[in-house]
């Protein structure tokens, strides 16, 4: 449902509108601002602080010792257990290590740990055959996002909005006032944009519009992801036409901080590259027992794993150990997770770490070619909002921030072709938004997040059936008609803009796992009915 417009107006224009200021929106302005393109970047929040970026803690994939295109891609196909895209996973593992080195080491320097010798340190992560995890500390994607919105910040073909929302697309079919336009194949033109503070909508008319807007974690009860997390662009895309795929391929990570008030903090597989353990409450390894690698299995079968002898055990929690390690050396390998953990009690040195499964990564989304390129023209998704066939049905470890550095910069420079090219892109007379007035009481939307988060986890979560997809289909269907006659009425906000989304994204993942009842990777089906 698209909501009433009112009389036509100028908006702003630009080159691109780049939405998502992660690893992959600001590596797409960046290249785009290089090639001399005027680029409109905008966030929800501050900067990079609403960006999955920021929460990453373990590294990104570079190159290892005796590694090989060839390797890496078998990992990549091996964890996404036979639906990876092959062109797609080439394509990361031959661009990814140079673009990293070119970009990330060279260009913005991201400060990354080195050894004695001065050389990269390489660490291992699960799934992966040989070491080629390049990281900072144990938080990673703090320092790259740092860089790259500092690289940001000071190019001058840049315009930064912070703390505005978008709320929709625009496009040729949904919001010309020309009648003439049904008969013209669907472009998108920009999006309407809420301006927080002080209020205000307007729209942005953009030659091509990136969304690169994150995940869906906060569709969950649990998760690693932050409060950005609400799936905004995959309803936005789905609304305007988009074509997603592999949305039940929901990866749910296996090691967050079990204890109160934690925020599910994640605790880094990174730790079981560098030697963790994963145990029960009487100090028995299991992992074994579910997968040859063990601790270092793919995520979806250590996350099942735990989840299963959680069930037999009638435990509220497993273990993490590392505490064979030197102190020393994890307190320097692992410095914030470490303190992490003291905050609550947790001296990992010495003992384990309780831990449990969270949704984490969303290995679906909106299909894009290798430009990041959608089947609508002129839209364009990169990083965790984007479908390219990489993940398939379950993500290889830290390969997510390689995957939005090397689509961002594809993105970039093919949007920034395109602008040159062609000498006249197409904008219809579109209309304001018309604002409403009502006043959304707080705690009902409160409540409503609620319902889709325990919903989601107890019946679209680590474990599907029919009789439990039945039953969120029913609960998010009912809120889902209660939601779409308030929002007509409601005043805009950040926060019911986000609802709708979340719900909507929801509804996607939960109507994708309805359709798909093989397991494979992310997706398990247990019809215990």
């Amino acid at each position: 449902m698209q909501r009433q417009h009112g009389p036509v107006r100028v908006g702003m224009t630009t080159d691109i509108l780049v939405i998502g200021t992660g690893i992959a929106g600001c590596a797409t302005a960046l290249t785009a601002a290089r090639h001399g393109c005027r680029v409109m970047l905008i966030t929800r929040g501050k900067a990079t602080q609403t960006s999955s970026t920021e929460l990453a803690q373990g590294g990104i994939i570079y190159r290892g010792n005796h590694d090989s295109v060839r390797a890496l891609t078998s990992d990549i196909c091996a964890a996404g257990d036979g639906i990876c895209n092959p062109a797609a996973v080439r394509y990361l593992a031959t661009h990814g290590p140079r673009l990293v080195k070119e970009i990330l080491i060279r260009d913005v320097q991201v400060p990354f740990d080195t050894r004695a010798d001065g050389a990269l340190d390489l660490t291992l992560e699960g799934a992966h055959h040989l070491p080629r995890i390049i990281h900072c500390a144990d938080w990673t994607g703090k320092h790259i996002a740092a860089a790259l919105w500092h690289a940001v910040q000071q190019h001058k073909n840049i315009t930064i909005l912070e703390r505005c929302t978008a709320i929709d697309l625009l496009s040729t079919s949904h919001h010309s006032l020309s009648a003439m336009d049904t008969y013209r194949p669907t472009e998108c033109v920009g999006a309407y944009v809420l301006r927080q503070r002080p209020h205000g909508i307007f729209e942005v008319l953009a030659k091509e519009t990136v969304l690169a807007t994150g995940g869906v974690g906060q569709c969950y009860l649990y998760t690693t992801n932050g409060s950005s997390a609400r799936g905004d662009g995959y309803a936005m895309a789905q609304r305007a036409g988009a074509r997603l795929a592999n949305m039940e391929y929901v990866q749910f990570h296996p090691t967050t901080l079990f204890r109160p008030n934690a925020g599910n903090f994640l605790i880094s597989e990174a730790l079981r590259g560098e030697g963790a353990e994963l145990r029960d409450n009487k100090g028995r390894a299991f992992a074994k027992k579910y997968h040859p690698m063990g601790s270092l299995a793919p995520r979806d079968v250590v996350a099942r794993a735990i989840h299963r002898e959680m069930l037999k055990q009638h435990a509220p929690c497993m273990y993490l150990d590392i505490s064979h390690k030197d102190p020393a050396w994890v307190r320097a390998r692992f410095p914030t997770i470490y303190q992490k953990c003291l905050e609550h009690g947790i001296d990992l040195t010495r003992e384990p770490i309780p831990i449990v499964p969270a949704a984490h990564y969303e290995c679906g989304g909106v299909v894009v070619d290798t430009k990041g390129a959608t089947s609508i023209a002129r839209l364009r998704a990169v990083g965790e909002v984007s479908c390219t066939g990489v993940h398939g049905a379950n993500r290889l470890a830290s390969t997510s921030l390689l995957e939005a550095l090397v689509w961002g910069v594809a993105c970039g420079d093919d949007c920034a072709r395109a602008v040159r090219e062609q000498r006249r892109f197409y904008f219809p007379r579109v209309a304001t938004w018309k604002e409403e007035h009502e006043h959304v009481d707080p705690a009902l939307l409160e409540q409503d997040w609620m319902i889709i988060k325990h919903t989601m986890w107890n019946y679209v979560g680590l474990v599907r059936g029919a009789r439990r997809l039945r039953r969120a289909q029913r609960l998010l269907g009912e809120l889902h008609t209660e939601v779409e006659t308030f929002y007509r009425s409601a005043a805009m906000t950040d926060q019911v803009i986000g609802l709708r989304n979340g719900l909507q994204t929801a509804q996607i993942i939960m109507y994708a796992a309805i359709r798909n009842t093989t397991s494979r990777g992310c997706h398990y089906r247990l019809e215990i009915e």
